[in-house]
């Protein structure tokens, strides 16, 4: 393939204007979540039928080699910006680290710099605060939930998939109907009002990650056929999104605008659950194409993706299966030599550019090596959260997987089950060498936070989560705040605009406005929630505080609360720069717990 190492620059203005171009192409990325390569019939799944994605694969180019991260935010840093996502600050899905350095280009950026209308509708997860929010990184409008899935920590309180509140352009608004239904006709109504001028969409669902909430009537099909849960609601929620890609594709026809759009379609890790599988990865039952590992995992099922592209009028080789390895970081690059973008100012992209393979042109060049890792570390306290070398790794090469010292010869064993380093110790040491220059380039202020950016003029109220904390056990959704799930953590703030403000700790979100001491009546689901969901979601604990504690910089700060308050509210001056605020309750018997929640802002701000 023709895949190299590309550096883009901008282009001088005067070739820009030598000749007239024709109309730019609409845009149009996909991207569901937790939807494994194996998890669509287009790629031999028995069990579950997507005739819209067969199509648009058939239609179109597909991938068959092509690689994201193992976990969600990793995938999205590197799709949005056409590099390693830990080179860009991302390698966590929480504890600060799924934050997207500031000084990164993204996709959104280099569109809009195009002249592009750009929207994001579903899934984010590279920071809920600025200078890390859609709005912050290039998005013209932006209709997203909040964390990494709905129901998360940050998420509004409450949301499981139906009737939710989501945030338009970081403003909470009420949404009728499934999410995902939401996502696409969020979409739809995008296109039909920027029909006349060319329009990006970052289109990124929320499923079919759990909880396994869908409508009763995409799953009973499935239970009907035998199959047990979860796995029947995880292949409702892909068929609803099947049918949805179906209603997309027909408005784009109906308002004349299929030529002349890219529709990019892709999943962001390996599959939840659409198998069962023993502990080295192999599947007892369901469907993974063949391979060992699920998300989160560096064998080949946790990383290989579903990649197609279609575009009716740009010259791509309809029907083309390209077979040549390939990953989320060549998604930009592609796209701007595709639609032939400018950059706003030079980068050096990890990826490479398929223009020329999607096009029939496949020219052999030496073969690369591709690198995924993954550092996820649920359930452990997470410190500073760096990343660890030798942690969870595979290098890839077009023959070859190096998974840690394990080395496997994936066309004549695509299933990762013979070990064959004994074998091959020159290719152990190429690959090994490859790895070790690989975290050299890539670790470099790996260190360093990233910082929330307070600045009123810009966010005038900025939520903290025990999500994003660094230091113990991360409560990450709203099911371990429930539950009173406990730790302790810091963040790294960045105050652009000194002066008094009013840092607000709170066991509960605001929304519910409850008294610390209390816990949260059992909530009214819907029908299509995940039985297993329903229970755990219930469960609510207590949790008692005589007095609260907060260091902001160099400042520290006490005071005593009861049960009944609803927040610890503290008013003094924050100095500019880079610093650190730690909060913790302190329980009446001697127990230290983090807040949940931290609302900081203007100190003169109305409630």
């Amino acid at each position: 393939m023709s895949l190299v190492r590309n550096v883009f620059l901008l282009l001088p203005l005067a070739v820009l204007t030598a000749c007239a171009e024709p109309d730019p192409p609409n845009v149009i990325v996909i991207v569901t979540d937790d939807q494994g390569y194996g998890d669509m019939s287009v790629h031999g799944n028995p069990e579950l039928n997507t005739p819209e994605l067969d199509r648009l694969a058939h239609e179109g180019v597909r991938l068959e080699d092509f690689h994201v991260d193992p976990t969600c935010s990793p995938t999205r840093a590197a799709l949005m910006t056409g590099r390693y996502s830990a080179r860009v600050g991302v390698w966590l899905t929480y504890a600060g680290r799924n934050h997207q350095r500031a000084d990164e280009l993204t996709m959104a950026d280099v569109f809009r710099f195009n002249g592009y209308r750009t929207a994001i509708f579903g899934k984010w997860h590279l920071g809920d605060n600025l200078p890390f929010r859609p709005q912050d990184r290039g998005f013209d409008e932006s209709l997203i939930h909040g964390g990494g899935v709905a129901g998360e920590t940050p998420d509004v309180w409450g949301n499981n998939y139906f009737e939710d509140i989501y945030f338009r352009n970081g403003k909470p608004e009420p949404v009728q109907g499934y999410s995902t239904d939401v996502w696409f006709n969020e979409a739809s109504r995008y296109i039909e009002a920027n029909a006349e001028a060319p329009f990006f969409i970052y289109l990124a669902s929320n499923t079919p990650h759990n909880p396994f909430n869908v409508p009763q009537s995409y799953s009973q099909p499935f239970l009907d056929a035998g199959i047990e849960e979860p796995r029947a609601r995880f292949y409702g929620m892909i068929r609803n999104i099947d049918e949805n890609i179906g209603r997309l594709r027909a408005h784009l026809e109906a308002l004349g605008l299929t030529r002349d759009t890219i529709i990019l379609f892709m999943t962001d890790n390996g599959t939840t659950a659409g198998y069962t599988g023993d502990r080295d990865g192999w599947p007892s039952s369901g469907y993974n194409a063949g391979m060992r590992g699920r998300k989160g995992s560096v064998y080949e099922g946790g990383h290989r993706a579903a990649m197609f592209i279609n575009w009716p009028g740009g010259n791509l080789a309809d029907g083309l299966v390209v077979d040549g390895l390939a990953a989320h970081i060549d998604v930009l690059p592609t796209l701007i030599e595709l639609v032939d973008l400018e950059l706003p100012r030079s980068v050096v992209f990890d990826g490479a550019s398929l223009a020329s393979d999607l096009r029939g042109h496949v020219v052999p060049q030496a073969d690369r090596a591709l690198v995924v890792h993954n550092q996820a570390r649920f359930g452990e306290p997470v410190g500073e959260g760096r990343m660890i070398k030798y942690k969870d790794y595979a290098v890839m090469t077009e023959r070859w997987r190096m998974v840690g010292p394990a080395l496997y010869e994936i066309e004549a064993d695509p299933g990762q089950h013979t070990d064959v380093a004994d074998n091959y110790p020159e290719v152990v040491a190429d690959l090994t060498l490859a790895y070790e220059s690989w975290w050299d380039d890539v670790s470099v202020g790996s260190d360093r936070h990233v910082p929330t950016v307070i600045d009123p003029a810009r966010q005038r109220e900025v939520m903290l989560t025990a999500q994003s904390w660094h230091g113990d056990t991360i409560p990450y959704n709203q099911q371990h705040v429930r539950a009173g799930v406990t730790g302790t953590g810091y963040w790294a703030i960045d105050v652009r605009k000194p002066g008094r403000y009013q840092v607000e700790l709170r066991r509960w979100p605001r929304e519910l406005d409850l008294a610390m001491g209390s816990s949260v009546p059992a909530p009214d689901l819907p029908d299509g929630a995940d039985p297993k969901f329903e229970l755990y979601v219930l469960r609510s604990n207590a949790l008692e505080a005589k007095s609260a504690g907060l260091i902001a910089g160099q400042q520290s700060l006490t005071q005593s609360v009861a049960s009944a308050d609803t927040a610890a509210v503290f008013r003094f001056d924050l100095e500019s720069g880079v610093q650190i605020l730690e909060a913790w309750f302190d329980s009446p018997d001697g127990e230290s717990w983090g807040p949940y929640y931290v609302y900081i802002e203007p100190s003169n701000s109305p409630r």
